[in-house]
């Protein structure tokens, strides 16, 4: 399987993504504007795009990027997949062909421990049943019911730079949080993907958990454990979601259809028969969610109580 390293001399998907992004920027040749907030905060001309004015961002506490231009973001994988405008099988190719695993640094986060303080930290402080109004509020935007939220979700606290802020919070299996509220999109550490195990010959992957709440949402009378789920909470984390579904008979793909998720989809469905893509439901729309969005309120479920589900279970 071509997502599996053999030895020690050939890029995987993983190894890709755990690129130093900084390091791989300079060694296309791209070179920062500007450096900010003690060296952590990286400012170029977008690499993606022409622009006089930099704005595009790399964190290098977490090793991400984020073109404002394009509102486009993500990790080195993402990033490859837009400058290369290749598939993923391609772009493992390009890079073995090009590069060689010595050749190219390795993010460390430990190299940064010295610089952010543990102020500027996102640090998870409470997590609490679902409250608050303005969160409720913004559930109703995204066409999702608290009823189907409160299942999988909680209501979280967390603090950066000594402030005090929250959110939803959707907790993955390495105990981190995906944290969304109407304002900002936040993440926890440690980032991981979520499963939902049940023992069941079919599984259902989706990039982010607003999706899996939307279908959740569409389906309101499913019995419990019919079907086991992932969510990938990013769809750079494809490849650690891959054993799971391996296990599984039927794997329906219910990826984004931006450049990420396409390229993803189109990965999974050359690995066998046994994966389909499901995203004929919302071909007119960027994902699952914004097609209900577009389609408008939707009758609230009346949930079982087999339906509450512990994360990770």
């Amino acid at each position: 399987m071509v997502m599996e390293r053999f030895g020690n001399d050939l890029f995987s998907l993983a190894g890709i993504r755990e690129t130093d992004m900084v390091g791989y920027l300079a060694k296309l040749g791209f070179k920062p504007e500007a450096i900010k907030k003690k060296g952590t905060d990286y400012w170029y001309l977008s690499p993606l795009r022409n622009e006089s004015t930099a704005s595009f961002h790399v964190d290098t506490v977490s090793n991400s990027w984020y073109d404002f231009g394009l509102m486009a973001g993500g990790n080195m994988v993402d990033f490859c997949l837009r400058f290369y405008g290749c598939s993923i099988p391609e772009l493992l190719v390009k890079f073995n062909a090009d590069f060689s695993v010595v050749t190219l640094p390795v993010f460390d986060a430990g190299l940064h421990e010295g610089r952010v303080s543990e102020e500027s930290k996102l640090v998870v402080t409470d997590v609490r049943p679902l409250y608050a109004y303005p969160l409720k509020n913004y559930l109703h935007e995204r066409s999702i019911p608290v009823a189907v939220a409160e299942v999988f979700c909680s209501e979280v606290t967390y603090q950066i730079n000594g402030n005090s802020y929250y959110g939803i919070g959707f907790k993955n299996d390495a105990g981190g949080y995906e944290i969304r509220n109407k304002n900002y999109k936040q993440s926890s550490s440690p980032k991981d993907i979520t499963t939902f195990y049940f023992g069941a010959d079919s599984v259902n992957v989706f990039e982010g958990f607003m999706d899996f709440l939307s279908y959740q949402t569409l389906h309101p009378y499913m019995e419990p454990g019919t079907c086991d789920f992932v969510v990938l909470n990013g769809a750079g984390l494809f490849d650690r979601a891959l054993p799971f579904l391996e296990r599984h008979e039927r794997v329906g793909l219910w990826l984004d259809l931006d450049v990420t998720g396409k390229a993803y989809t189109q990965y999974a469905l050359s690995m066998g028969l046994k994966y389909r893509d499901e995203s004929g439901w919302y071909s007119r729309h960027k994902d699952l969610n914004e097609w209900l969005m577009q389609k408008g309120e939707v009758q609230q479920p009346r949930l079982k109580p087999g339906l509450r589900l512990p994360v990770g279970s």
